[in-house]
């Protein structure tokens, strides 16, 4: 924005007294046309005349798009226009044509030459160009229709790279990290698909050798993306040893990229055919595989289904050799493309919830008491030095009752383990039950409990102790064992100057709650009172 900002009184001329801007300036430069020379023309191997309509042509405009080339020169020529452009380098190409190569003719009227179209022979015997002729408003108008869904295309790919990349941040884990390079690889090779790498101007150094980038994009993507969907479907969980063999034969097909930089024309284009058809047959078995394990009732198999079923759909189309897939391969390509990280990145979002989910967990293990569900020592030092920097912030009270079961270990001994066990969860549920939030309620270890009076002291506080004090008893006798009594030994303790730090507020609860034992038990002893005034 800054350097927008900057840009703005450099190329604009505010107007005095208008409301409106000019930007820009004149030029005295002629709109490029690059012309065929003889080298190129030799390499045009294929060729096309669209003849003019019966009674020749109208003398209206006639725009003539080029679709689906992927390497290569193309040339349209027509009486004494003619022009050769590359998909890969938007520089040598009519800029109304984003998506494709083409050109802009008016045939006299009467004239009956047709146009003529040249480019290379395709890599693959499928992939073949889309001619399209018409008015140039609608042509423009559906050139760029296809030019923005290739760019949506690889913006969604972008951001998911983004997504994954703040994930893995987040996580460290290992599945983010590998999904922004499959995102990024994702990116450059729809770039090099769709022509994008060459827009506005190259910014791949791909520099004619656009046959050999596919390919080699083709080895590096393919196999991932076939990986993946094994991931996917659950196919580790169902055939274990593939953990230990296929990552090493993924590699193996990726590093087929590297060959390209050798193979001759013929060898590239068989090699892109037999990772295409090795591509298609992986695809079958994860479908097949993933209507196997949905019918056990796998929820996983359904995102893998999800992926694939684009992926099979072009090989059907292929087999029935659909004019819709010749028009718009580009496209179906990258919208499958696009669908798989879409559904990869939902299942990355399960994952993460779930990492999520485990890491709360854990910390709710770490933080609470198995037996009674209170927060624990840990989790209880932390809460109230929260609550006594809130007190001190707002200039507030803050009191602790340091209680302690009396002669806890006469009731284990007496009425058994799990009567005690009994003891410590009433206790429990009684204190928590007497405070605004459980979690002022802490089991400190043993048959100790601390609670938290935010916002209470002295008096009050002392009152609200005594009465968990009685509830404790009345909840002892409530568990209907016979010769059971239970009673707490309660110190207080109210936050003052001298308490530095949670520890030192805790020993002066916790020495009077001592006080009250050896008054004699069942009792609530507050820390300010005199060590003689016990009762």
């Amino acid at each position: 924005m800054l350097l927008v900002a900057l840009s703005c009184p450099a190329l604009a001329t505010p107007q005095p007294g208008r409301d409106y801007l000019v930007t820009g300036a004149p030029t005295s430069e002629q709109a490029p046309q690059r012309h065929c020379t003889p080298a190129m023309q030799a390499g045009l191997t294929q060729r096309v005349e669209i003849p003019a309509p019966p009674g020749g042509w109208s003398g209206a405009p006639q725009a003539i798009n080029v679709f689906n080339i992927f390497a290569g020169e193309v040339r349209v020529h027509h009486g004494d226009r003619e022009i050769c452009g590359r998909m890969h380098d938007a520089r040598t190409r009519d800029s109304r044509f984003r998506a494709g190569v083409g050109m802009v003719v008016v045939p006299p009227a009467g004239n009956r030459e047709p146009i003529q179209v040249g480019w290379e022979t395709p890599l693959k015997p499928g992939w073949i160009p889309t001619v399209r002729i018409g008015a140039p408003s609608p042509v423009q108008q559906f050139d760029t229709a296809r030019l923005l869904v290739r760019t949506a295309c690889v913006a969604i790919a972008i951001a998911l790279a983004f997504m994954a990349l703040m994930g893995f941040l987040s996580t460290r884990d290992r599945a983010f990290f590998g999904y922004t390079l499959l995102c990024a690889l994702s990116v450059l090779g729809q770039s090099v698909l769709s022509g994008l790498s060459g827009y506005p101007e190259p910014w791949l150094p791909v520099d004619g050798q656009e046959s050999r980038w596919l390919v080699a994009f083709s080895c590096l993507g393919l196999p991932v993306l076939l990986y993946v969907m094994w991931l996917l479907v659950g196919g580790a969980r169902f055939w274990p040893a593939t953990r230990r063999w296929l990552p090493w034969l993924t590699a193996g097909l990726c590093a087929l990229g590297l060959a390209t930089v050798w193979l001759p024309p013929a060898g590239l284009s068989r090699l892109a055919i037999a990772m295409d058809t090795g591509f298609v047959v992986g695809c079958v078995l994860v479908f097949a595989l993933g209507l196997a394990l949905l019918r056990r009732h796998r929820a996983d198999a359904t995102a893998a289904l999800a992926a694939v079923l684009p992926f099979l759909a072009m090989a059907a189309m292929d087999l029935a050799d659909s004019c819709l897939l010749i028009e718009y391969r580009v496209e179906a390509i990258q919208l499958s493309i696009t669908w798989f990280l879409t559904v990869s990145a939902y299942v990355l979002n399960l994952r993460l919830g779930q990492l999520r989910r485990q890491r709360d967990e854990m910390r709710a293990l770490a933080d609470t008491d198995e037996l009674t569900g209170l927060p624990n020592r840990r989790a209880g030092l932390k809460r109230l030095e929260q609550h006594m920097r809130d007190a001190r912030a707002g200039e507030d009270t803050l009191a602790v009752g340091f209680l302690d079961i009396d002669l806890f270990k006469r009731i284990n001994d007496v009425h058994g383990h799990e009567a005690g066990d009994r003891v410590l969860v009433a206790v429990a549920a009684t204190l928590t039950a007497a405070v605004r939030d459980p979690a002022d309620v802490i089991r400190m270890g043993g048959e100790e409990f601390l609670v938290l009076l935010p916002g209470i002291g002295g008096a009050s506080a002392r009152t609200r102790l005594e009465a968990m004090r009685k509830q404790v008893s009345a909840a002892g006798s409530g568990l209907g064992i016979d010769g059971l009594v239970v009673t707490a030994s309660i110190g207080l303790a109210t936050l003052a100057e001298e308490d530095a730090d949670a520890p030192s507020l805790l020993r002066r609860a916790d020495e009077a709650m001592y006080r009250a034992k050896r008054a004699g038990r069942d009792r609530v002893v507050d820390a300010e009172a005199a060590p003689g005034g016990d009762n």
